[in-house]
Parts: structure tokens; sequence; C-alpha cells
């Protein structure tokens, strides 16, 4: 595995792809896998994500008031949700990194990021001229 710039080990969707297939085998649990029972199990882990965030309102980012047995749980139902979708995804024959990073390419396309404009280019709120011709007809 590659280590990150904090020294600790980086996670790819291949190491969990493969834990998770290694995991399944071991409890004889791929007849039960199809994509459907899969999705169908995500979206249970989806619905406990949401329970922990259904009555607090807003949260800051990076949950700075939850108390940290609230950020182990939030982890670990996130947790569940990514192991679920990786298990999908390979159960689709999806591969899930470059799925994504082609939707970053199309959402990029789709919502292009606002462009930088100059002090002095059309456009800020301010005109050259006050004298606008409009086409007249005589």
């Amino acid at each position: 595995m590659k280590k990150g710039e904090g020294g600790e080990e980086e996670v790819s969707l291949q190491t969990l792809s493969k834990k998770m297939d290694d995991f399944a085998k071991a409890r004889d649990w791929e007849k039960y896998h199809s994509p459907r029972n899969l999705l169908l199990a995500m979206v249970g882990e989806v619905g406990e994500l949401s329970e922990i965030f259904q009555w607090k309102g807003e949260v800051a980012r990076g949950c700075p008031d939850w108390k940290e047995e609230e950020k182990v749980h939030l982890g670990e139902e996130l947790s569940d949700v990514l192991l679920y979708l990786v298990r999908l995804s390979d159960a689709c024959g999806v591969d899930l990194g470059k799925a994504a990073l082609r939707k970053i390419e199309l959402n990029a396309i789709k919502y292009p990021a606002p462009k930088q404009t100059d002090d002095h280019c059309v456009g800020d709120g301010e005109h050259s001229s006050g004298n606008i011709k409009l086409n007249e007809e005589h």
C-alpha cells in the first residue's frame, strides 16, 4: 500500500474490494451478494447513517460539537455505506474509481466554474458609455 502525506497507509478502492471479496468468500456469502441484495443492504445502511443526523439540525463541517463516540459511530456507518457500494460496483462489473473520475469530468462540463473577470471587462456592471443606441425604425 502507498503511504500518505502523514505516513499512514492510503486505502484504495481495489484494497477494499479485495478485502470485501475475501471476507464474503470466507463466510460463503457470495451466493447472497447479488446486485439487488447489495443495493438493498446499502440503502439500509444509508438509513442508519441518516438516523445519526436526523435530529441534529445543521451540522458544522468537521462535526466540531460532536462527542468522540458520535464521530466513531459516524465513521462506522459511513464505512458500511462505502463497503456496500464497493461490493455492489464489483457485482455489477463497474470500475468505481474510473466511473467516479469520469463523472467528475462530466460534472465539470455540465457545471463549469465561473470565469474570472478583469476589473475592466464588460459585464462588471459598468458601461464605457451611457449612450447606448437601440435600433430604431424611422
